[in-house]
């Protein structure tokens, strides 16, 4: 159903005078309030449950090398309203319908000394505010720079913020959980150290950012539909509690080239009462475009397995040899190498991960480390790193994807580009084209390390570019995309589908590189996941990588049943089984779990939530009627209470439960972990023990008659 209502005096809007307007979202819980200061300056203000969240905040964009910037003396020359009501349904996602409701206003401004107009648009739907600039078709207006984006978000109070600091290269950080008054003093801390980092302010964060207010109101700070612009960060003055917007800059400061018309992203401000809706909300997918792409038959959801995690835990290697300090494509003779003996990406070990896949239902295999060109990829700042179709001698192609393809298997590329995007577009149309002659249906696409170009960050509008003709150029060729190290997703994935999944955030991977706090994945979903899945790669089983890599002494902050919940807490249709399959088989029970659970949902219910504390959501699998649970627990023990309302009445389930072991704990303990059996109904409830950095999974079948 869409509706698209004409514009009219609705209950929503309230014209209070000639310079200010209210905005009513559908159900009424939240207001609006766009008002121009009295030197024309635009701002804005809302309330949610007649509680204020956001304080009059100033709008605006400050211009480089323009006599007057787009910040103030304009007048109001055209207000216009609108409701609009739809359901659609997403390729793949966490439920099979999403509504798109809100309420409009399109507030036209137009400068005084420079005849200039723009527009601010914005829509107020039952979970929040999105608001962007738009700069129409006018003469005055036409080509123009940003210096900064001043967009304004007043808090109330010093509130408890789950933060990242602000960086222009990475979002590889564990979540610091403070007061806003404390971000000053412990962002060097909260800095680890990266292969490409650059920190801007010492109260700058990046985010998606997480807020909670002493009176229990759960604030989300995002941006919506990351098109043709610089990556937001924000930056708090810690003195009045204003966050304002911080864009990526390039090499000379500029922060956005604007061609006329064009508008912004969508600044979004998602708010509630109770930290589920937060999880729940739809809200960043709805300001993105409905999908581009007609055909997207060939866009699925998939469980992986790989030859990665032995690379990055320091069993194996990318390169294949130790011989050549420096490596010339298509000059270095690799047939004459003398092998390492550490390369992991070999005809008999893929193998084995096919068969394994095949064995255990998976239905693909990532390879990295099959190309030439590891022996000195990083660190030199070089241009022609690799060219994405030649392989090292001990990887046969055709062999492997004939042999995966025997098995009903699919390969997964990996293109790493060593920061090196020129490299990446210049070979991009033969490597789509490479993937397709030998069956490779998706990518894993990588940006490690410092951006080899005049100064770019991977957050700045070129960037921003480059990732978005990545991912269309890969629809031309029907493959789909999962990119690490690239900008953190804005909802994108509504419009290009293809987009299955990204990393953009501290993954499993650091796990291996001196662990992650144990709470982290309870942050996860309420701040990186807000504006698209994640390829976390998770199902790590042997927490000890001293065990099978003696040089590694990282541990795991994870127990098995932790690990498990993650597939359901942690959504994504591309769900990765990211440890050795040795290790599998010898936890085969739990493993089961792992085989079990659905990527694709029809239904999704978060049952219990608190941001740094506790997640626990239950799904629906699509076109069936079994359910899973998934619940992570931060650093405290805990009880979780749940029932199974969301059932269908008057059936009957078995529910096998993956639990924490009564001594578990994420140090000590990780491996303690029970399975057992009940059988349920939609009136049964369960009370289950949660170690620290814990949890546990279940999977509910419907009984067959």
């Amino acid at each position: 159903m869409k509706h698209l209502l004409y514009t009219a005096l609705f209950c929503f809007l309230v014209l209070q005078s000639v310079n200010s307007q209210q905005l009513k979202s559908p159900n009424g819980k939240f207001i609006m309030e766009f008002t121009l200061q009295k030197d024309g300056t635009p701002s804005y203000s809302l309330n949610y449950k007649d509680k204020t969240v956001i304080k009059p905040s100033k709008l605006g964009l400050e211009l480089k090398d323009d006599k007057k910037s787009l910040l103030n003396d304009f007048t109001i020359i055209d207000t216009k309203t609108s409701s609009f009501d739809e359901t659609w349904k997403p390729v793949w996602g966490e439920v099979e319908n999403i509504r798109n409701q809100y309420n409009e206003l399109a507030v036209t401004l137009k400068q005084k000394e420079t005849d200039r107009q723009i527009i601010i648009r914005f829509r107020l739907f039952n979970d929040g505010l999105g608001f962007r600039y738009e700069f129409p078709t006018q003469k005055n207006l036409v080509y123009f720079v940003i210096k900064e984006e001043r967009t304004q978000f007043a808090m109330t109070g010093d509130h408890t913020a789950f933060w990242i600091p602000g960086d222009y290269d990475t979002q590889e950080y564990d979540y610091t959980t403070s007061k806003l008054s404390e971000i000053r003093g412990l962002t060097e801390k909260a800095k680890t150290d990266n292969l490409s980092q650059t920190s801007f302010s010492p109260t700058g964060v990046q985010t998606s950012l997480m807020l909670k207010t002493a009176d229990g109101l759960y604030i989300n700070l995002h941006e919506a539909a990351l098109i043709n612009y610089s990556c937001m960060h924000l930056n708090l003055d810690d003195k009045n509690m204003v966050f304002e917007s911080w864009l990526t800059p390039d090499e000379k400061g500029a922060k956005g080239y604007i061609q006329a018309p064009a508008h912004s992203p969508w600044r979004t401000i998602i708010v509630s009462d109770d930290a589920r809706e937060i999880l729940a909300s739809k809200m960043t997918l709805n300001l993105n475009d409905p999908c581009k792409i007609e055909d997207t038959s060939w866009i699925k959801p998939i469980k992986y397995v790989g030859v990665w995690w032995e690379m990055i835990s320091g069993k194996s290697s990318w390169s294949y040899t130790d011989e050549f300090p420096s490596v010339q494509l298509g000059v270095t003779d690799f047939s004459k190498a003398k092998p390492n003996g550490t390369h992991g990406a070999n005809n008999a070990n893929v193998k084995k991960y096919i068969d394994f896949a095949a064995a255990n239902g998976f239905g693909g295999v990532l390879v990295e480390g099959w190309n030439e060109g590891w022996e000195d990829w990083f660190g030199h700042y070089k241009d022609y790193v690799f060219d994405f179709v030649t392989p090292y001698p001990d990887f046969d192609v055709k062999a492997l994807h004939e042999y995966a393809k025997s098995k009903g298997v699919k390969m997964i590329m990996h293109h790493e580009t060593s920061g090196s995007v020129r490299n990446y577009e210049r070979h991009m149309d033969k490597a789509y084209q490479f993937m397709k002659d030998n069956g490779y249906d998706a990518v894993k696409s990588g940006y490690v390390g410092s951006i080899i170009s005049n100064g770019d960050n991977h957050y700045n509008q070129f960037m921003i570019n480059h990732y978005q003709y990545a991912i269309e150029k890969a629809a031309e060729y029907k493959i789909m995309v999962n990119a690490h190290e690239a900008v953190r997703p804005t909802g994108i994935c509504r419009t290009y589908p293809n987009l299955i999944g990204n990393e953009a955030a501290r993954g499993t991977e650091y796990q291996a590189f001196g662990g992650s706090k144990p709470n982290h994945v309870t942050l996860l979903p309420f701040t990186r996941l807000i504006g698209g899945p994640m390829d976390y790669t998770p199902g790590i089983f042997e927490m000890d990588l001293s065990k099978f890599s003696p040089n590694n002494k990282s541990h795991v902050n994870s127990t098995i049943a932790n690990q498990l919940a993650l597939y359901v807490t942690l959504y994504s249709p591309l769900q990765m089984a990211a440890d050795f399959p040795e290790h599998y088989n010898k936890f085969p029970d739990a493993f089961q779990f792992i085989k079990d659970v659905a990527v694709d949902w029809s239904e999704s219910n978060y049952l219990e939530a608190e941001p740094g504390q506790y997640i626990t959501a239950a799904r629906k699998a699509k076109g069936t009627n079994n359910w899973f649970i998934g619940n992570v627990n931060g650093y405290e023990p805990r009880t979780s209470n749940i029932n199974f309302s969301f059932l269908e009445k008057g059936k009957k389930y078995t529910a096998t439960i993956y639990a924490d072991g009564k001594d578990a704990n994420y140090k000590t303990n990780p491996q303690a972990y029970t399975v057992r059996k009940i059988q349920v109904t939609n009136t049964s409830k369960l009370s289950q023990l949660s170690a620290s950095g814990g949890g546990y999974a279940i999977s509910i079948i419907e009984n067959k008659k």
